[in-house]
């Protein structure tokens, strides 16, 4: 099996600065263990994987360890290779993720990203939580992966 594999710089306009991402782009899916081998083997944050759709492109990003359900730098190189390397013609991409859809916009060098807000829910701050602090946060708000004290 031969695949291109892009390394992009995400974030940079030269080589070794920013931060890099691995895109793969394929015509179907490969399997979910092959993907996993992928990324592990070029042991970067990040590596993408994008299949066309009718509407734009379904992405997954996958780390050395597993898969992740979004992850901002590595769509941005993704939507570099796509308008750079993939004779893409229009300045608009639409990625369906795990996360929702994902708004990709080209304005002349710039690639703007639009990715959907998680909504937040105030809750008890966890005792583990709570424990690993020197200080009392005023308020606990937990969102889709993540909790955030403020």
């Amino acid at each position: 099996m031969k695949l291109k594999i892009y390394q992009i710089d995400a974030f940079a306009d030269e080589v070794f600065k920013g931060n890099p991402a691995a895109v793969v782009p394929l015509e179907t899916w490969l399997s979910e263990e092959l993907m996993q081998q992928i990324a592990m083997e070029n042991n970067l944050s990040e590596t993408a994987f994008f299949v066309p759709v009718e509407n734009g492109f379904h992405i997954r990003w996958f780390t050395p360890v597993a898969e992740v359900n979004l992850c901002g730098h590595a769509t941005l190189a993704t939507a570099h290779v796509i308008f750079n390397h993939q004779n893409y013609p229009g300045n608009e991409i639409s990625f369906q993720s795990r996360s929702g859809i994902l708004k990709v916009t080209r304005e002349n060098d710039l690639i703007v990203l639009n990715f959907p807000a998680s909504p937040v829910n105030s809750v008890e701050i966890p005792l583990d939580v709570a424990k690993a602090f020197q200080i009392q946060p005023v308020a606990c708000y937990r969102g889709r992966d993540d909790y955030m004290l403020v």
